[in-house]
């Protein structure tokens, strides 16, 4: 039976999972799938275009209930805590989908809620456009921060805090008083936080309209 294009992606994600976005290649891939390369490239030219898929089946639950009665504040947390929800779910998601240029429809339906929460709270075309990319891009960054400080990365928080109060001793008071809040590990509040000043400075903006 020949191999499916859905049957490569499920399986480069659970390769994804296992050996993170640098230690998966195409050459792995056919492996697990056990196939020849050449089989393999006929679904997908090269490693972007597979990556570009995975991106896609990332966003595959994302936006696909919200409902337009909702304020648009409400929308708008409900789809970038999705989008955030979903990278976590796999290692590296949020590298991923960074390095992803497709344009296919779980991506395109994700972009379009958060463009049509931000027309719903007044903006004209280019704030709900611009305004989209930059809740996309906090999201991203906030995942791709909280992802490489996961334990499967082997980094000894407990050690980096230890030498970032000494360093921050030696001149940097903020940074020094700050310590404990920079490396408290609530993700969930800090992402809160974050988002919470992105919608504001939204609000800010229509006003301005």
């Amino acid at each position: 039976m020949a191999i499916q294009k859905e049957q490569v992606i499920q399986v480069a994600m659970e390769l994804l999972d296992e050996l993170g976005i640098d230690g998966m290649t195409m050459r792995k891939l056919a492996q697990a799938l056990d196939i020849k390369a050449a089989s393999l490239y006929w679904h997908f030219a090269n490693k972007q275009a597979l990556m570009d898929g995975i991106a896609d089946l990332l966003m595959e639950n994302v936006a696909r209930k919200v409902p337009r009665k909702r304020a648009w504040d409400e929308q708008l947390r409900q789809i970038a805590v999705e989008i955030r929800r979903a990278m976590l779910k796999h290692r590296d998601g949020a590298r991923v989908f960074a390095g992803s240029n497709g344009v296919t429809d779980n991506v395109m339906r994700v972009g379009n809620a958060l463009i049509a929460a931000l027309a719903d709270a007044g903006a004209d075309s280019r704030l709900s456009a611009w305004g989209a990319f930059s809740v996309l891009y906090y999201v991203l960054g906030f995942v791709m921060e909280e992802q490489a400080l996961g334990p499967e990365n082997g980094i000894d928080m407990k050690a980096r805090q230890a030498a970032f109060v000494a360093l921050a001793s030696t001149g940097y008071p903020h940074a020094h008083d700050a310590a404990d809040d920079i490396f408290n590990r609530n993700f969930d509040q800090r992402f809160a936080l974050g988002l919470d000043l992105l919608i504001r400075g939204f609000k800010s903006k229509v006003a301005e309209i």
